[in-house]
């Protein structure tokens, strides 16, 4: 095999080996539910910056160009270590950034009627992504493991590591496309859908940061995983998506309308 198609076909396995993030499929879900809740203005002007192309589509432009060194100052944007109790505020500051920073950056871009449209469309895309990011749990993760990285997990008999197991090997191996994915969540009520869009990013980060709490509290390294881990915990990754996908429609549509 020609070795530039190898280095293609490696660079996703070695951009997670480093840091969380949902898999492609993850990110296209969230997508593709806001795509569902997305208020006709919303609507109207994300198509115009995106010229048409998808939440979906766009969901994964920002792990895409993240081999990109004129790119790479976004990677901390990614994510955000929190102590399993306490506040943002305790945390060591990140003069870098980190996903509640990147978040509210993105937004504020979005808001500057100034910016310029190409501007817009690339932070739109990088928004899109990071509420996404932020509901894979470990994104809200610990830094002494580095979200998971070091925790040495077998999944099906495969080697794996916690950040992996959360972020690719639960929904890749669940079987299902994207478009399957977002058909087959859970029917929540309009109550229940406007009770999980209240709040701002910090309140979510605080919920997250609750769910890896226990996602921690589950494993210990060297545990052997497989069927019973994906029974156990497969409504949470369902929750997290649909949560991600809701609260993503809910920014947009603040902005656009």
């Amino acid at each position: 095999m020609n070795k530039t198609i190898w280095i293609l076909l490696l660079i996703p396995f070695l951009a997670g080996a480093t840091e969380p993030f949902w898999s492609a499929t993850g990110h296209r879900v969230v997508g593709s539910v806001a795509e569902m809740h997305l208020s006709p203005k919303a609507r109207k002007m994300i198509d115009k910056l995106l010229w048409g192309q998808s939440l979906a589509e766009a969901a994964t432009f920002a792990d895409d160009i993240k081999s990109e060194p004129a790119f790479r100052k976004f990677s901390p944007w990614h994510y955000v270590n929190l102590l399993p109790q306490g506040t943002y505020e305790e945390v060591a500051d990140n003069a870098d950034g980190d996903i509640v920073k990147g978040i509210d950056y993105c937004v504020s871009v979005l808001k500057d009627k100034s910016t310029s449209q190409a501007d817009q469309a690339f932070y739109l895309k990088l928004l899109i992504h990071f509420i996404g990011d932020l509901h894979q749990p470990l994104h809200v993760g610990r830094a002494e493991d580095r979200g998971g990285n070091k925790i040495q997990l077998q999944w099906f008999d495969r080697g794996t590591n916690l950040h992996r197991l959360w972020d690719s090997n639960l929904i890749d191996d669940y079987g299902m496309s994207y478009m399957e994915l977002s058909q087959n969540l859970p029917k929540w009520s309009k109550a229940k859908i406007r009770e999980v869009q209240r709040g701002a990013v910090l309140d979510w980060v605080y919920e997250v940061r609750d769910v890896v709490n226990r996602i921690y509290d589950g494993v210990q390294s060297g545990d052997k995983l497989s069927y019973r881990y994906s029974s156990d915990w497969w409504p949470t990754v369902e929750d997290q998506l649909l949560r991600g996908g809701l609260r993503l429609a809910a920014v947009l549509n603040e902005i656009y309308d």
